[in-house]
């Protein structure tokens, strides 16, 4: 267990980088038998604790809930609370505190709250080896380097809780394969209903799916593909404009160059020269 002393937190909070998102302790407890917390006093940073193993439960103020193998408990600041192993099953745990001006933002994009502390995780292992890489510059010293390193790991982490989007959910995992078909085929002229029938889904609440899932309507973010390839193309080949555009489902080059300056402020072949100059 590494704590970072109250000095060196305000200092870090004061500094380029850190000043956004700081460590101020992290861990690793294997087998915790009689591991537990309560803190009726708010604290000020955000707790994460990963079960990688047992079982344990954790308390807010909207109630209490189960925690298993593979999930991950997201304790806000500003709210008293309480955790603990099982005491038939005693849970092995990675875990950090963190603070700062970004803090805020990351809880609400995750919509992380005491209302719902805990959730699985879909890729626990590298969720954890961020925790770790977390360890490790915070067991190497508290200079400004090395806790930058660990806020960026601490970054990276709060990201990925971000854009977690666990397996098992049907439905999700339909959508996560029709992005996919869509990533691998900007060249396809397809219909939102075609789609849609892909995964047996009306194309209404397909489009809803898809846009809570990704946060784009169907077709901006089969645009936003479909661009991304054309820049691409632009800065790699020497194809003329008509090619790019079919390559990336445009049969109308006009049509193309007109998307094309709506996304980038320019037109492709302007683009195209400014990248190479």
């Amino acid at each position: 267990m590494l704590v970072l002393p109250g000095p060196l937190v305000r200092e870090a909070l004061e500094q380029p980088g850190t000043s956004s998102l700081v460590v101020t302790a992290c861990g690793y407890f294997p087998e915790a038998h009689s591991h537990g917390h309560t803190r009726t006093r708010p604290i000020t940073e955000a707790v994460i604790i990963v079960c990688t193993k047992g079982s344990g439960w954790c308390s807010t103020p909207f109630g209490t809930f189960a925690v298993t193998t593979g999930q991950v408990i997201i304790l806000p600041p500003g709210e008293p609370h309480s955790y603990s192993t099982g005491t038939d099953d005693p849970w092995t745990l990675w875990w950090l505190h963190v603070r700062g001006r970004a803090l805020p933002e990351f809880l609400a994009a995750a919509g992380m709250t005491g209302e719902a502390p805990v959730r699985n995780l879909s890729d626990v292992f590298g969720v954890v080896a961020l925790v770790a890489e977390v360890l490790k510059w915070m067991e190497r010293d508290s200079t400004k380097g090395s806790l930058l390193a660990a806020a960026g790991a601490a970054w990276h982490l709060m990201a990925l809780l971000v854009s977690d989007r666990p397996a098992g959910d049907e439905r999700s995992t339909s959508i996560d394969r029709v992005a996919e078909f869509m990533r691998d085929h900007p060249e396809e002229r397809i219909e939102v209903a075609d789609l849609a029938a892909m995964v047996r889904l009306s194309p209404s609440h397909f489009a809803a799916l898809f846009k809570r899932q990704f946060g784009y309507p169907v077709l901006q973010y089969q645009t936003q593909l479909r661009m991304a390839r054309a820049r691409e193309l632009l800065d790699t080949t020497s194809r003329p404009i008509a090619d790019v555009a079919a390559a990336v489902g445009y049969a109308d080059s006009f049509y193309f160059a007109r998307q094309f300056k709506r996304v980038h402020g320019m037109t492709p072949l302007v683009f195209r020269r400014r990248n190479r100059v």
